[in-house]
């Protein structure tokens, strides 16, 4: 039950018939208006602002069209107990006691579809999240971006759309050949106690080395390693392969050498020459580079700045070999070749610059804008003892998801990473984290929903069995009303989530949500007739129906609700 698209639909429905009766004149379209939350300063439960969309063409004060269909409201609209016009025009609609159990008895009676669009068609989501270098395991580098990609699939999920998730494998070009190298010498110190050449600057000296290079002596007693040049492309195979294990991901990978292998550069660069979207030409010399002998040769370009970048951008260098830029756009036109509705890239905070060049490439092959989304992830300050703590993947000397989630928890690691948004950067404080206290909003959103379970496990009920209530018709108090609008707001934090991609939105609500629940647990401290425990059936009632909000929203953040703690 999503009261805010309810009552927007209602009220387009009574304009049109105001419309109908020659009172007023509406626009072509009535898209723009909506119901929403009203600031807490005005004393409503939705407010509208249909009055200022449509007093142009009616031409007449948005104050004066308000007031005609508020009027209206009071004549049709049973369940309103109050409506009032604020300034410029908005109205502010304030619902009877009676609405609010119908309400709530919805919510029980469908508490794991609460929140949920039964309105809009199902879509196909293609995401791709934490393009996976196999040269390492995901580190904290890549856990936000991580995150953001799982909870907008889980969130679009929630709402029943269809999402596949997917890794793209960079296993194409010098990084590999680097990573391979690292292997080689690293078996070569396990087999033969040669030294690892720490002073060469293109290798990886970190210890994950040295765990690939023993699972692949372990696993291929067959094979020799007494050259590079002779075992090079087998050893780069079973290093990925090894590699990718650490990542340990349940989703599906493309790889970027097989798209180079099997062609797929080719055919899109057939596909982008059909539509007269390449041609031959220089690259002026980037500006780092302008002071040093930049050889300005001729080389296949896509025409990025037809759709707005601020270059063109290369595809093939002068030598023939591919750039990356060229299997990434074969891999983007892999995913329009099957079908989704929208693809959505999760990339970090140093691809920002990436996106307006695979975004128009991905617009010329489909012919459509906004067929892809980019979402950065910013960076992450991991702050330990009050110092920053730096990592390095080349050095390292930096610290892997597992190393994380092992010091603070699963829960903690998801929860914080999603506490601000993703376009800003986070502070990751170890010991914050951690705390049990109101400035920890894991904490608090936990201890919500361990609170409501301790009243119900005193009176011998289970919080995952339904309680059985005959008859809605409680009088509540003003706490009480304070909650029920904000369980109304689910629904729409769910809506905005999904529209703007922004699942940080889902925790801050919870946190929310919670604060209201512990302002109201601690009103009986000083008031017996406000404790749980006196078996009331609507606060028990209301307590569940926060239950369920607070699981379902804990579920698609992938966190658990304890119920004791």
């Amino acid at each position: 039950m999503n009261i805010f698209s309810q009552y927007t639909i209602k009220i387009k429905k009574l304009v049109n018939n105001l419309k109908n009766k020659g009172k007023i004149d509406l626009p072509s379209n009535l898209d723009s208006v909506i119901v929403d939350i009203p600031p807490k300063k005005f004393l409503g439960d939705i407010s509208c602002n249909v009055a200022m969309i449509i007093s142009k063409i009616n031409k007449k004060n948005p104050i004066d069209i308000a007031n005609l269909i508020s009027n209206e409201i009071k004549d049709q609209f049973d369940e309103v107990d109050e409506i009032s016009v604020a300034k410029p025009g908005f109205l502010n609609l304030k619902f009877k006691n009676y609405f609010w159990n119908q309400f709530l008895k919805e919510i029980i009676q469908n508490k794991n579809r609460y929140g949920i669009d039964n309105q809009n068609n199902k879509k196909n989501y293609l995401i791709e999240f934490v393009s996976a270098n196999p040269t390492g395991p995901l580190h904290v580098g890549h856990c936000r971006g991580a995150i953001l990609g799982d909870v907008i699939s889980n969130v679009l999920k929630f709402n029943e759309h269809n999402v596949t998730k997917e890794y793209y494998i960079n296993d194409y070009g010098k990084q590999i050949i680097s990573f391979t190298k690292s292997v080689y010498y690293r078996i070569r110190e396990i087999l033969y106690s040669d030294k690892f050449p720490i002073d060469k600057e293109d290798l990886y000296p970190g210890d994950y080395i040295i765990q690939i290079a023993q699972n692949i002596i372990n696993q291929n007693k067959n094979l020799k390693f007494e050259k590079f040049d002779d075992v090079s492309n087998e050893l780069s195979k079973l290093s990925v392969a090894e590699s990718l294990k650490l990542i340990k991901a349940n989703d599906s990978f493309v790889s970027e050498s097989s798209l180079i292998h099997s062609k797929e550069v080719e055919k899109v660069i057939k596909k982008l020459q059909k539509g007269n979207f390449l041609f031959k030409g220089k690259i002026k010399a980037p500006k780092s580079e302008e002071n040093k002998k930049w050889n300005e040769r001729e080389q296949l370009l896509f025409k990025s700045k037809d759709f707005g970048d601020d270059k063109d951008r290369v595809l093939q260098k002068f030598d023939g070999s591919w750039t990356y830029f060229a299997g990434d756009v074969a891999y983007h036109s892999n995913k329009l070749d099957r079908k989704f509705n929208l693809l959505i890239n999760i990339l970090g905070a140093d691809h920002a610059g990436y996106i307006k060049r695979i975004t128009s490439a991905v617009e010329a092959l489909s012919g459509k804008k906004n067929k892809l989304i980019c979402k950065v992830s910013q960076l992450v300050k991991l702050i330990k003892d009050e110092k920053p703590f730096k990592m390095s993947k080349r050095k390292g000397d930096y610290i892997t998801i597992e190393d994380l989630i092992n010091e603070v928890g699963k829960d903690a690691t998801r929860f914080i990473m999603l506490g601000r948004s993703n376009e800003v950067e986070l502070d990751f404080d170890f010991k914050k984290v951690t705390e049990k206290s109101k400035d920890n909003p894991l904490y608090y959103v936990q201890y919500c929903y361990a609170r409501i379970s301790s009243v119900f496990r005193h009176l011998n009920f289970d919080i995952n069995v339904d309680l059985k209530v005959s008859q809605y018709d409680f009088n509540f108090n003003s706490q009480e009303i304070e909650i029920l609008k904000k369980i109304s707001q689910w629904p729409k934090c769910i809506e905005i989530t999904i529209k703007k991609l922004e699942p940080h939105r889902i925790p801050v609500y919870l946190y929310e949500l919670a604060a209201l629940f512990h302002s109201y647990w601690n009103l009986g401290k000083n008031n017996p007739e406000l404790r749980f425990i006196d078996q009331n059936k609507s606060r028990l009632i209301l307590l569940k129906a926060i239950s369920h909000i607070i699981k379902n929203g804990m579920n698609i953040i992938g966190v658990s609700t304890p119920e004791k703690m």
